[in-house]
């Protein structure tokens, strides 16, 4: 198949720098939309063209869809703080799932075959059953979660009315890590993720590490979580846009290891990673928060024929620790 051109909403964040950097390399021709809110446009390492602009603008939309043939989008641009989304869920709703209606709604119109959209596993809540799989029931415990699944249900309704558009929903657990060869990597500011926090404790770039609950059902008291590389996630992108190119059907895809680790054994290995013995404080639990949640995945490997590289915990905070070390401090 000849190589595509793909349209990536937030493209210079986290994961999506990743997925921008290995489309590059597969040989297709990326076009980025990006706020830069959050995101960094030096995390574009390849060249590939970035348009500095909402997705929520209509304008900036349409000018895009008619400047560029637009054949794949995989969807990124959004707000993700589970804690920030139950203070300022208006927030949340209007960026998340709004400015994804607005999007898909263009891309019907200009008649784009197929779709990637980056969900998560807030979507299921505090699941029955552990590990979870991608019939369960969604009942979202944020509002960040509740936008991811609304976000969804738009899609999958479009798509039935538009039997053209294609999707794959992926179902992301809990990313974490860096490029192995350090070219791009988390580095929002104010992150509140685990692994990225505890090594700016261990380098001494934050005074301790919050442990946000200790008397959850779980092995030890503290949430339990699977943990992917970025790199895993980012492949697994490049997979399903494959499977659509093949013509095949949409689907919902679980992106995970299917094992979980928690907060205090994360804790552990960090300790042990870094060598330093950093403080942490116990503090209460936080609102949204659910106990344990860890993915089943025999769908995405049987579907995509994906076989993540980088599924042991010490490499994951490896990796992100050797990044944040090369980081100038905030």
């Amino acid at each position: 198949m000849s190589k595509q051109t793909v349209l990536v909403t937030g493209g210079c964040g986290y994961i999506g720098s990743h997925v921008v950097r290995k489309l590059s390399e597969n040989g297709d021709r990326v076009i980025v939309v990006d706020n830069l809110s959050t995101g960094f446009a030096d995390a574009l390492v390849h060249g590939e063209t970035l348009i500095q602009g909402d997705i929520g603008n209509g304008t900036t939309l349409e000018r895009i869809f008619a400047e560029h043939q637009i054949d794949a989008i995989v969807h990124f641009a959004a707000k993700i703080r589970v804690d920030e989304s139950v203070s300022e869920p208006y927030l949340y709703y209007s960026n998340n799932t709004i400015n994804t209606l607005e999007l898909i709604q263009t891309a019907v119109r200009h008649g784009v075959p197929k779709f990637i959209f980056s969900s998560t596993a807030a979507t299921y809540g505090q699941p029955d059953h552990v590990p979870v799989d991608e019939s369960a029931p969604l009942r979202p415990a944020s509002p960040y979660g509740a936008s991811k699944m609304m976000s969804e249900r738009i899609l999958q309704d479009i798509a039935a009315a538009h039997p053209a558009l294609r999707f794959i929903i992926l179902r992301y657990f809990n990313v974490a890590g860096a490029d192995p060869q350090l070219r791009m990597g988390q580095r929002t500011p104010e992150a509140t993720h685990l692994i990225k926090v505890a090594c700016q404790v261990a380098l001494g770039r934050r005074p301790a590490l919050q442990l946000y609950g200790t008397d959850y059902a779980t092995v030890d008291g503290t949430c339990v979580r699977d943990y992917i590389h970025v790199e895993d996630l980012a492949s697994a992108h490049l997979a399903a846009l494959a499977h659509l190119n093949q013509g095949s059907t949409s689907s919902i895809l679980n992106c995970g290891y299917g094992h979980g680790s928690s907060v205090k054994q994360v804790i552990q290995a960090i300790k042990e990673v870094c060598g330093v013995d950093f403080k942490v404080v116990e503090a209460p639990r936080r609102a949204g928060d659910v106990a344990e949640i860890v993915a089943r995945v025999d769908k995405i490997h049987q579907l995509l024929n994906w076989t993540p590289q980088f599924d042991d915990l010490k490499t994951i905070v490896s990796h992100a620790y050797e990044w944040e070390k090369q980081l100038a401090p905030r």
